[in-house]
């Protein structure tokens, strides 16, 4: 039978990152902000030293080295975000009728979205900050996964279910990501 060998990740940390953890809970705290985040996994171990953090599990299957490279992941995101955030762009793109999009506090409303007399609306998730500039919307935080819902969240709501998108190209469209164009 092959022994079990002690699966481990490790993670560089920044200078000016700080992170503490404290049962489950991790938290990152950079220049821009602080993010935590609750582990799914109660047998997974982290050990926090000055510049490195490890994870690791005991066992070695399958599903724990999935989980252990997904925790990875979600942990060099929030350093990512407090260290440089995250920013989403999505364009407005209205052909037949002139769609005019408005913040109004924490609510995005489209008014006049293929001629429709109901403004359509959405809420904002917290730690996200949109900006409208003419034709750009902007979603900016250093949550990406608040930051990339809520850029979802305004793209869906001009989504007309039954209609090809690429002759009926009305709505607001993700056009980059982190400054990747799409």
């Amino acid at each position: 039978m092959a022994e079990n060998k002690e699966l481990k990740v490790e993670i560089e940390i920044p200078q000016d990152v700080e992170i503490k953890h404290e049962g489950r809970n991790i938290h990152v705290k950079g220049p821009k902000g602080e993010v935590h985040r609750k582990l799914a996994d109660i047998h997974m171990t982290v050990e926090v030293q000055k510049d490195k953090m490890f994870i690791s599990y005991q066992n070695n299957g399958k599903k724990q080295k999935a989980q252990l490279f997904t925790t990875r992941a979600h942990i060099k995101n929030m350093i990512d975000g407090v260290h440089k955030s995250f920013n989403y762009k999505l364009k407005i793109c209205s052909g037949h009728f002139p769609m005019n999009v408005s913040l109004k506090g924490d609510i995005i409303e489209i008014k006049n979205f293929i001629g429709e007399k109901v403004p359509r609306t959405v809420k904002i998730k917290e730690g996200a900050k949109v900006t409208i500039k003419g034709e750009i919307i902007e979603v900016d935080g250093i949550n990406k996964e608040i930051v990339g819902q809520t850029a979802a969240d305004i793209e869906k709501l001009t989504k007309r279910p039954g209609f090809d998108k690429r002759i009926f190209q009305d709505g607001i469209y993700i056009i980059e990501k982190n400054g990747k164009k799409i």
